[in-house]
């Protein structure tokens, strides 16, 4: 008696941990059949986990607020986390805007103010420039130094102040890590909190991302540095934070990040620095405009006003977060990459996720479309 029920108890904690993606699989799978981009869309991802690129994947797409599409495959569930690479500079970036919420942060601060250290042209690099890759500073830690895996902010910057720069503040846009490094730095400074604590307080505790850190930092090669591709989260969580962003920093009649600093974020921040073409939005969408980077994300699509329609931060693992602000859609795929068997049929994961906004715009326009046509 005693033995069935802890089997009992088994069962039901199972079915508690598979119950978001199930039900909602469930619930949406008349849609799958009335729909044949969604029914493409999983069986693409299906095909995914089968062929071994991916131990599993969990995706959740939002429209109008309500979900519209979501599914588990292999052995994921909606609160399996993971390290998501650069997926997580979205996070930081709203992090940061935070801080600039309180007052104790200005965009446009320079990095001497906070860190003296920092005596040559990075030190005139401004908070923005740094979550925007157009600080002049190195991308990662040359060959030949340790890499930049330290659990601490204040070690990980202090291995930073000494090397040169690439270029000079604003004058050529260069995706990396370390330049992330400073700007959370300048944060616990300015607060006098360490990362964690202030990520906690900012963003995972009012937006309920209970299964998401920084620390400690992951030493697996591929997710470092510590906030530039050091988060760790599920889709629960990432898609809790998309719907904050997407209303306009609003989570359960909270506001959470201020309309300004959303704006602030979304916007163009490269601001006429060099933009060497293609970049990633220039492959993904073949839409070729320099504007293509705000604050910790990529501004795939923009409009006639140069607003940003379509935006994303891609994590070279698989993990693709993005909000659809033409359709009122956002969206997040959790995968890691199994790297030897996706080199060796020659899969993507960083474009393959890349498709799926595409995929539910075909679904929603079939949704939309009129009986018979």
């Amino acid at each position: 008696m005693k033995k069935s029920y802890i089997y009992y108890c088994l069962a039901v904690l199972l079915h508690v941990i598979l119950l978001g993606c199930n039900d909602n699989r469930k619930k949406d799978s008349d849609l799958r059949a009335e729909l044949p981009a969604l029914k493409s869309l999983d069986e693409k991802i299906a095909s995914w986990v089968d062929s071994g690129y991916y131990e599993g994947v969990a995706i959740r797409v939002v429209k109008d607020n309500e979900v519209f599409f979501e599914s588990c495959y292999g052995n994921y569930t909606d609160t399996t986390a993971r390290h998501v690479a650069s997926a997580g500079k979205w996070i930081v970036a709203a992090t940061i805007a935070a801080v600039v919420d309180d007052g104790k942060l200005s965009w446009d601060d320079k990095v001497k103010k906070y860190l003296p250290a920092f005596t040559d042209a990075k030190g005139e690099a401004t908070l923005r420039q740094l979550l925007s890759h157009t600080a002049g500073y190195p991308d990662y830690q040359p060959a030949g130094r340790k890499r930049d895996d330290y659990q601490t902010l204040e070690e990980a910057v202090s291995h930073i102040a000494d090397l040169p720069s690439d270029t000079l503040p604003g004058t050529k846009y260069k995706y990396g890590g370390l330049a992330m490094q400073v700007a959370g730095r300048m944060a616990e400074i300015a607060t006098g909190k360490d990362w964690e604590t202030i990520f906690q307080e900012k963003l995972a505790m009012p937006l309920g991302m209970k299964y998401s850190r920084f620390v400690p930092v992951s030493s697996e090669g591929g997710f470092s540095p510590m906030l530039g591709g050091g988060f760790k989260t599920s889709v629960h969580d990432f898609s809790n934070f998309l719907s904050m962003f997407i209303n306009n920093g609003l989570f359960n009649g909270k506001q959470v990040l201020s309309v300004e600093a959303v704006k602030e974020i979304e916007s163009d921040q490269i601001k006429g620095a060099f933009l060497h073409q293609p970049e990633f939005a220039a492959t993904v969408r073949q839409n070729f405009h320099n504007d293509a980077y705000g604050l910790g994300i990529w501004r795939e699509e923009i409009d006639a006003n140069r607003n940003a329609t379509l935006m994303s931060s891609p994590g070279w693992a698989g993990a693709y977060p993005w909000a659809d602000r033409k359709n009122n859609v956002y969206g997040f795929i959790l995968a890691k990459v199994n790297v030897h068997k996706a080199n060796a049929n020659r899969f993507s994961s960083f474009y393959e996720s890349a498709s799926i906004p595409l995929i539910i715009r075909d679904a929603i326009g079939q949704k939309d479309r009129p009986e018979g046509l």
